[in-house]
């Protein structure tokens, strides 16, 4: 394909290798500075690249190996914010239940220094294949606790907090631009989470209108995202959730699809649709002319590798919404959110990512 989205994708996060785990729990303690903690993210990502250009990847990202977590990093760089405990919690299949943190807006917001572009100068230093960064998504920062999350002192409503926000990420974007960057993708799970009844419910007892969310967020992400340079390819991740195998919702995108199709200003969709959670197809439908789709129907979380002719009836299936040259696949999510991972090997993750490269040739010849 001439530009971003490619054919054969994936969502952005990596398992990390022993020696980074092990290297993020020595820099925490102390036991290592912050050279020789850089030194090993450093060979970690050159592995990691070489390793997704060999599956035969047109796309790579540097794992997201510099983060504790798919948004921790922007603590810090970006000030008046701090972490509190999460008002929802990861389930799985089996009632197990796990508590998370999530961001409290303590003051104004204010960019610092950039959070995600010395990712960037280092990957697109290393890669051969197409360079992306993944970023938080502005809801992010928010609707995990919804009600409490930001101080009566710092701001009077979210709408007023995303104004600012907005522009930490516009001079975030422009960097990168400058850098280089040409593909971005946001990763976004409140409106994913804004289908789920049961989290609707939940939003309204706390004092909360889920509509009103879905539009507060949709006009917060077109600010931060609506200037980026006319080359610049911007994707949307949608994700339930995606913490050690656990998830945080179920639900097609029906409740929000108009709005989440039409009113987003961003080139793609990255749609999990890996099981039953994510409802069917009829949604995409109202997908416009001008938005392409990636299927996330390869697994993260599970080690079973999932049959090429198994995905390509799926692609055909998705084609009836949406015709098959604006469709391309890969995983439902990333493969580690946090550091902690989800609860597959490296060699099945090499395995799916190849997976998903084998079923782009045959369903579409290219990757």
């Amino acid at each position: 394909m001439a530009k971003p989205p490619f054919r054969a994708e994936h969502v952005g996060s990596l398992l990390r290798p022993k020696e980074l785990t092990a290297a993020f729990r020595q820099h925490n303690a102390g036991e290592i500075d912050d050279d020789a903690f850089a030194q090993i993210q450093d060979t970690a990502i050159s592995d990691v690249v070489a390793r997704q250009q060999d599956a035969g990847l047109g796309v790579v990202t540097d794992g997201e190996f510099r983060r504790g977590s798919y948004w921790g990093h922007v603590i810090g760089p970006v000030s008046g914010l701090s972490v509190r405990e999460a008002e929802f919690k990861f389930h799985d299949d089996h009632g197990h239940e796990q508590s998370f943190i999530a961001a409290q807006v303590e003051g104004k917001v204010r960019r610092e220094r950039g959070f995600s572009t010395h990712e960037f100068a280092y990957l697109k230093s290393i890669a051969t294949a197409t360079p992306k960064i993944t970023m938080p998504s502005l809801p992010t920062f928010h609707f995990y606790r919804p009600v409490g999350g930001i101080g009566a002192a710092a701001y009077a409503t979210p709408r007023d907090f995303f104004a600012d926000f907005a522009e930490v990420f516009r001079q975030e974007i422009a960097e990168l631009a400058d850098l280089g960057a040409r593909y971005i993708q946001m990763d976004e799970v409140p409106l994913a989470m804004l289908c789920d009844p049961d989290v609707r419910e939940q939003v309204r007892a706390g004092g909360a209108d889920p509509d009103d969310l879905i539009d507060v967020y949709i006009d917060a992400i077109n600010d931060a995202v609506g200037n980026r340079p006319a080359d610049m390819t911007c994707g949307l991740h949608l994700c339930r959730g995606n913490f050690k195998g656990k998830y945080l919702s179920q639900g097609g995108y029906e409740p929000v699809a108009e709005r989440l199709f039409n009113d987003l200003s961003v080139d793609a969709f990255f749609l999990e649709y890996d099981t039953d959670r994510a409802g069917d197809f009829t949604p995409l439908r109202l997908v416009p002319d001008d938005k392409h789709v990636v299927l996330g129907i390869v697994s993260s979380k599970l080690a079973e590798l999932e049959s090429v002719d198994a995905l390509a009836r799926r692609i055909d299936e998705a084609a009836k919404y949406v015709p098959l040259e604006r469709l391309s696949m890969s995983p439902q999510c990333g493969f580690a959110s946090a550091v902690s991972g989800n609860p597959i090997t490296a060699d099945v993750q090499q395995a799916k990512l190849s997976r998903i490269v084998e079923t782009a040739l045959q369903v579409w010849g290219e990757t």
